[in-house]
């Protein structure tokens, strides 16, 4: 599989309708179109459909403006048996000073499904070099992580009755 396929990138203007009464973009708008890069990334790598299954490391590092040109780079990281990781930087770009800051990084959780929306396999992922051997490297930590906080919280939470059914928590 080639970059081109593992890696997606979109460039959105940011407009009155996506902003809060400051002029800065709502987080929820960036969160929006974070999923939408991600699932268009994913769902082209996977050839199939793709459901989000969660948001990791969603850091807001700087406010965006309406009028800026956002950039959002999307690259699957990681590729498990239908799971993939989707990485997402957001780039803002002011038209008028004509600079271009790193705002937004996150981690998208995605999994392949198909028309019964049922997980499928997913293609497996050939790292092509260093910068792709890290980047899976550092998501298989970010997974077990994940896994390990999971398993921490029930044995925290264990006896709260009704907490962990209550929430759907995995």
């Amino acid at each position: 599989m080639s970059k081109q396929e593992k890696s997606l990138q979109m460039t959105i203007l940011m407009t009155p309708d996506m902003a809060n009464f400051s002029g800065n973009v709502h987080g929820g708008s960036i969160l929006k179109l974070l999923d939408q890069v991600a699932y268009a990334c994913a769902a082209r790598y996977c050839k199939s459909y793709v459901v989000t299954k969660s948001l990791d490391q969603v850091t807001f590092r700087a406010p965006i403006k309406v009028g800026e040109l956002v950039t959002f780079r999307a690259h699957v990281n990681y590729v498990g048996n239908s799971s993939l990781e989707v990485g997402v930087k957001v780039f803002s770009e002011s038209l008028q000073n004509h600079t271009v800051r790193h705002t937004n990084s996150c981690y998208v959780n995605m999994v392949a499904v198909g028309e019964d929306a049922k997980p499928v396999r997913a293609p497996e992922l050939e790292l092509e070099d260093e910068f792709e051997k890290k980047l899976f490297e550092a998501a298989v930590m970010r997974k077990e992580l994940r896994e390990e906080a999971v398993k921490r919280n029930r044995e925290i939470t264990a006896d709260i009755p009704d907490y962990n059914t209550d929430l759907n928590i995995d």
